[in-house]
């Protein structure tokens, strides 16, 4: 059922929903609304998430159309294998924060096959939480912990009222500039997760994407597995890297991320996270490090070219702009980005159901 093409393009023709739309399951710092969808009856619990962080739009413009999808449907199929309990934006503060440069090309021209995210206009505008204040690792750290963000706790408690475990969890997220797709599993389930990375890899290269590969020797929980899959990050680890940073105060902010937060619930949930570049930048990972010098190289380019593009003269800023144009930097398609995402879904799916 979900190796069925044309169901992805059915989602992806579906108009979003809006983003208030929903049930109202919390409210964000700024006192926002943030809204879940719950369908279907099936036997496969499904957890989807998205727009943790405030700079990653492509998971929040898929799980929109995906609640629309499901809402318009009446009895699809799908519907009657799983339940499905998706937020498709969990920091609607961040989404305004990024709107300037966002402005809302996700939703409405998502179905454009070469619809693509404009470099300059990201580089001069983008935010990002600091570390330790991202809401994919402010999650509450027992039912008594009231401190976090209210985003989280409104999300944890909506979570907590399913009363059962869930199957698959799923957090939706990107990475500004990679050689490419990149996934993230479950750790608990590296060993059985061979049919999803065939499944995912072979998309990506029906596609015509190279998978982002790179060696962290389990920094911040990232363990390679292979080119294109890592193990994905964890909050303890997370919190060792800062200590060993000596950076105490950046460290006690990190609490679980969604993915722990769901496994606490029981069971045996497969949890894994979606990186899609908004940019690719060719040659990373060709030398996996650390350090990769090609990888380097890119940083050091971006930071000076953010740099100039935020505080630079109106030269600089056209300079950079044309530097950018020849740089080799590939916006990649937000369609692209979406299929990519949903086949990792499908295949969590897939997979999870197979081993009940």
């Amino acid at each position: 059922m979900f190796d069925d093409s044309s169901l992805i393009a059915e989602i992806l023709a579906s108009a979003p929903v809006s983003t208030d739309e929903g049930v109202e399951i919390g409210r964000s710092r700024e006192g926002r609304k943030i809204c879940g969808f719950i369908f279907g009856d099936g036997p496969i619990r499904v957890s989807l998430i998205a727009g943790c962080h405030s700079d990653e739009p492509i998971g929040p413009a898929l799980l929109r159309r995906l609640a629309c999808y499901f809402k318009d449907s009446g009895t699809h199929p799908l519907l009657k294998r799983c339940e499905w309990w998706i937020i498709p934006h969990a920091n609607p503060d961040g989404e305004v924060a990024n709107h300037i440069w966002e402005q809302g090309l996700a939703g409405s021209l998502a179905g454009a096959t070469g619809a693509a995210y404009d470099p300059v206009a990201f580089l001069t505008h983008m935010m990002r939480e600091l570390p330790g204040e991202d809401v994919e690792f402010c999650f509450p750290r027992d039912v008594n912990d009231r401190e976090t963000r209210p985003e989280n706790r409104g999300i944890y408690d909506w979570w907590r009222s399913a009363g059962l475990p869930f199957d698959v969890h799923a957090s939706l997220h990107g990475m500004a500039m990679s050689a490419g797709p990149f996934f993230l599993l479950d750790a608990a389930w590296a060993d059985r997760c061979a049919p999803l990375k065939v499944r995912c890899a072979t998309e990506a290269q029906r596609l015509g994407y190279t998978l982002h590969d790179v060696e962290r020797h389990g920094e911040k929980g990232f363990h390679r597995l292979e080119r294109g899959f890592g193990t994905r990050p964890d909050s303890e680890a997370m919190r060792e890297h800062f200590l060993g940073l000596g950076d105490k105060v950046t460290a006690d902010r990190f609490r679980p991320s969604s993915m722990e937060t769901v496994r606490s619930f029981g069971g045996d949930c497969l949890t894994v996270v979606s990186e899609m570049p908004l940019f690719i930048t060719p040659g990373v990972g060709e030398t996996l490090g650390p350090p990769d010098p090609i990888r380097e190289a890119w940083l050091e380019r971006r930071n000076r070219w953010v740099s100039l593009l935020r505080s630079g003269t109106d030269d600089e800023v056209a300079s950079v702009a044309a530097e950018i144009a020849t740089s080799g930097l590939q916006p990649m398609p937000i369609r692209d980005q979406m299929v990519l995402q949903w086949t990792l879904v499908a295949a969590a799916i897939d997979l999870a159901a197979g081993q009940r």
